[in-house]
């Protein structure tokens, strides 16, 4: 008999706008490589830039909140299995699965710690130093009870395990490290990059409905890239990112190289034509994707504490670690200019 798997999306999966979106299908394509059956349920409204789950073979289903609908959907799947992509899609639909599926694995996909971020964020905003008052806020209740109610959570971040084991005492046997999964690059893949001389200008992309992604570009804006244009003044820097609102468009202005580009369609031809990524994030938690896709494509980073947490393990940082907007800019500009600091 088959093994069913069930995903309860808090969204449809982009992996061209987020990071959110690539991880969701890694976790697919696991799944499918050992033979579960796969339905992706969501109660979210489709967008243009949705992934036909279709065309791998994966059953979707519209789904609804707060609808008893969904107590003979899931009786009828039976699944084995559930992932639960977010701690609210569990929240609100993890006790209907309870009741009508006992037997089934309950599993929480994360993706970040939202208290984390959502602390961070709110520091930021009150002008304080962040600490232990603002991890444990309204949204740490419900995540970390979320957490316990399911048999497993997969954490991306080795960070935020160790947040959850010393801040929070979740223990190690209910929180799994799963990291972006992704395949090695290979020698003739790194050869056929494009070398200093062939790349140009400055490139940051992410998804603008994602608040960090927003304020880092405001960051950018209005603190740094008048610094680097000072020095550099025909440099251009090029924002790529899914659903620009009016207010992101309005940062355009072609004067002072500030480009709003909007969705990308392929992240590695951009990223490969540019010379370097700036990742200036002041509050966020989890992976950063554009990071990842920087150093898969060769292109080194120039990003913020809170960016680079996580990231790098053991290794060293693909260029800069920086969050004074002055040193920040200047390794910016010293990373743009020098080919052997570029190179190594």
């Amino acid at each position: 008999m088959q093994k069913r798997l069930l995903i309860i999306g808090f969204v449809w999966p982009e992996p061209k706008s987020s990071a959110a979106g690539s991880r969701m299908m890694q976790l697919i394509e696991v799944f499918q490589k050992e033979n579960y059956q796969i339905t992706f349920a969501s109660p979210c409204a489709k967008s243009d830039n949705a992934f036909n789950l279709k065309s791998i073979g994966v059953s979707q289903v519209a789904i609804e909140l707060n609808n008893s609908s969904f107590d003979d959907f899931v009786k009828h799947l039976n699944p084995n299995v559930v992932l639960f992509d977010r701690f609210m899609m569990e929240e609100q639909f993890g006790w209907r699965v309870t009741e009508h599926c006992p037997n089934a694995l309950k599993v929480l996909d994360t993706e970040d710690l939202h208290s984390l971020r959502k602390g961070r964020q709110q520091a930021f905003k009150d002008n304080k130093p962040f600490d232990e008052s603002y991890l444990f806020n309204n949204i740490a209740k419900r995540e970390i009870a979320s957490i316990y109610r399911c048999d497993l959570s997969l954490m991306i971040s080795e960070e935020e395990m160790d947040i959850l084991k010393i801040q929070f005492k979740v223990d190690e046997s209910l929180v799994m490290y799963l990291p972006f999964m992704l395949n090695q690059i290979s020698e003739k893949d790194i050869q056929s990059l494009p070398i200093y001389e062939n790349r140009n200008h400055f490139i940051t992309i992410g998804n603008f409905l994602h608040e960090p992604n927003y304020n880092a570009v405001l960051y950018l804006k209005e603190a740094i890239w008048p610094l680097i244009r000072k020095q550099l003044p025909k440099a251009e820097l090029h924002i790529y990112g899914a659903y620009a609102s009016q207010k992101m468009n309005q940062l355009h202005n072609e004067k002072q190289g500030f480009f709003i580009k909007g969705f990308a369609e392929d992240v590695n031809q951009v990223m490969q034509n540019a010379k370097v990524c700036l990742a200036p994030i002041r509050f966020g938690a989890g992976l950063k994707g554009k990071l990842i896709d920087a150093m898969t494509n060769g292109t080194p980073s120039v990003t913020s504490t809170i960016g680079a947490e996580g990231m790098y393990g053991d290794f060293e940082a693909n260029g800069f670690i920086e969050d004074n907007p002055e040193v920040f800019a200047n390794k910016t500009i010293e990373l743009f200019q020098n080919e052997n600091l570029w190179n190594g």
